[in-house]
C-alpha cells in the first residue's frame, strides 16, 4: 500500500479525451490498496484565455488594485478540471471526489497572484482517502485568513502537489508533464540536450529559478523541506523520467555543469543618476519588495565619481514590469534620479552544477563560448552553483546552444 500524489499539467488535461485517458492510466497503474491524490492544472490554454478576458476589461490586469479579482478569475480554471476528472473516474467505476485548494486545507498568505503556502491541514483529504476515494485537488490555489482565494504564481500546481505530498507524508510525488524528464537544456531549443536520470534538489532549484520551466522553484523547495523524492515524467509514455532527490544514487557525478537554463521573460530596469549614499539601495529594493516584486541580477555602477552619483540596474519578470516601472518612477522622483529606463529585448542564460565548486575556469569557458558566438554580455551574476549572463533576447537561442556545446559536446 502506498500513498501517491500525482500532478498533471495543463497540456495533459487539455481535452476531455485526455482527461479520460489520464483516469484510465492512473487506474491501470494503481495497486489494490494504493491511495491516490491527483493535483491538476487548468485545461490547456484556459489560464491564458482567462487572462485575455481580463485584458478585455483592463490592459494591465496585474496591477495591485485588480490582483484579488484576477485570483477570483484564474482559480475557476482548475475547478473545471477537477470536476471533469472526478466524473471521469466515476464513469470508470472508481469512487472519486473533487476538492478545491481551500477544501484540501491549502492556506496561503494574502499576496494575490503570487501567494505562498503558509500551512496545510489536509484532514478532509485523509477522510476521503479512507473512504476509498481518489481525491482530485485543484492546484495553483489556496485561501488566505480572510477567506479570499489566492493563486500561487506561474507553475503553482507543482508547488501544490509537492506541498500536499509533504503534508500527507506521501510515499512519492509524481509530476507528469509534456516532456519525459529534466534535460541538460530545453530540448525544444537544443536538439542535443540530454535527459538526466537524477538531479539534486539544490541543482534543480537553481535550474527552476533560472528559467527551466519543467518545475516551479517553490515546489523544489517544498520537496527538499519535506524530503519527498519528486519523479518528473511524461504524461504520454510509461518510461522512467528524472528523480529529484537530496543526492545522487546511481548516475556518475563527473559533470561539472549539470544544465543550461534560460529565461526570456525578463526585463532590465535602470535607475540612472542616484546619489551614491547609504539608504538609496534600500529605498529602491524595499519599495519593490513591498509590492511583492522579485528582483534579480543587481548591478550598481558609478556614473560620476566627482559628484558621487551612481546607476542602479536590475532585472524583473516581464509579468511584474508594468508595476515595477510604476514603483520605480515614484522612487526616482523621491531620490531625484535622472531617469528610469526599461529594456525588454533581453534574456538570461545560466549554467548550473554543484560540480562547479572547486573547478576553476568554468566561468571563463562560459564567457568564451559566448565570445566565439559574437554575443555580448550585459550583466553577470553568480552563486556557488550557478553563473548567469544577461544577453540580447534576439541572441538567446544561439547563446544557449553555444554554451551547451561547450560543456556537453562529447559527453
Amino acid at each position: 500500500m502506498a500513498l501517491i500524489v500525482k500532478k498533471f499539467g495543463g497540456s495533459s488535461v487539455a481535452t476531455t479525451e485526455k482527461i479520460m485517458n489520464i483516469a484510465k492510466r492512473v487506474l491501470g497503474e494503481k495497486q489494490k490498496d494504493d491511495q491516490i491524490v491527483m493535483v491538476v492544472s487548468a485545461m490547456g490554454k484556459t489560464t491564458d484565455d482567462l487572462i485575455s478576458l481580463a485584458r478585455g476589461i483592463e490592459k494591465e490586469p496585474y496591477q495591485a488594485k485588480y490582483q484579488r479579482e484576477m485570483d477570483m478569475l484564474l482559480t475557476t480554471g482548475e475547478q473545471v478540471t477537477i470536476a471533469l476528472l472526478a466524473m471521469a473516474f466515476k464513469t470508470l467505476g472508481q469512487p472519486a471526489i473533487s476538492l478545491t485548494g481551500p477544501m484540501a486545507g491549502m492556506h496561503t498568505n494574502s499576496a494575490h497572484t503570487k501567494g505562498r503556502i503558509t500551512d496545510i491541514t489536509p484532514e478532509r483529504v485523509h477522510q476521503e482517502l479512507d473512504k476509498g476515494q481518489i481525491v482530485v485537488v485543484a492546484g495553483f490555489q489556496g485561501m488566505d485568513d480572510r477567506g479570499d482565494m489566492v493563486t500561487l504564481g506561474r507553475g503553482g500546481s507543482d508547488t501544490s502537489a509537492v506541498a500536499l505530498a509533504g503534508a500527507l507524508k506521501a510515499d512519492s510525488c509524481e509530476i507528469f508533464t509534456d516532456v519525459d524528464g529534466v534535460y541538460s537544456a530545453d530540448p525544444r531549443m537544443v536538439p542535443g540536450a540530454r535527459k538526466m536520470k537524477e538531479i539534486t534538489y539544490d541543482e534543480m532549484l537553481e535550474m527552476a529559478r533560472l528559467g527551466a520551466g519543467v518545475m516551479q522553484p517553490r515546489s523544489v523547495e517544498m520537496g527538499k523541506a519535506f524530503g519527498i523524492p519528486i519523479h518528473v515524467r511524461s504524461t504520454f509514455t510509461t518510461q522512467t523520467g528524472t528523480m529529484i532527490r537530496e543526492d545522487y544514487t546511481m548516475e556518475d557525478k563527473d559533470f561539472v555543469v549539470r544544465g543550461v537554463a534560460h529565461d526570456d521573460k525578463v526585463a532590465k530596469i535602470a535607475v540612472l543618476g542616484v546619489s551614491n549614499t547609504p539608504g538609496v539601495a534600500h529605498k529602491i529594493f524595499s519599495s519593490l519588495a513591498s509590492a511583492n516584486i522579485d528582483v534579480d541580477m543587481i548591478v550598481q555602477s558609478i556614473r560620476n565619481i566627482e559628484k558621487n552619483v551612481t546607476d542602479m540596474v536590475f532585472t524583473v519578470s516581464t509579468d511584474d514590469l508594468a508595476q515595477a516601472k510604476q514603483v520605480m518612477d515614484k522612487v526616482a522622483e523621491e531620490l531625484e534620479a535622472i531617469a528610469v529606463l526599461v529594456e525588454e529585448d533581453v534574456a538570461k542564460v545560466s549554467i548550473v552544477g554543484a560540480g562547479m565548486l572547486g573547478n576553476p575556469g568554468t566561468a571563463a569557458r562560459m564567457f568564451g563560448a559566448l565570445s566565439k558566438a559574437g554575443i555580448n554580455i550585459d550583466i553577470i551574476s553568480t552563486s556557488e552553483i550557478c553563473i548567469s549572463c544577461l544577453v540580447k533576447g534576439s541572441q538567446l537561442k544561439e547563446a544557449v546552444n553555444s554554451i551547451h556545446d561547450e560543456f556537453f559536446s562529447g559527453n
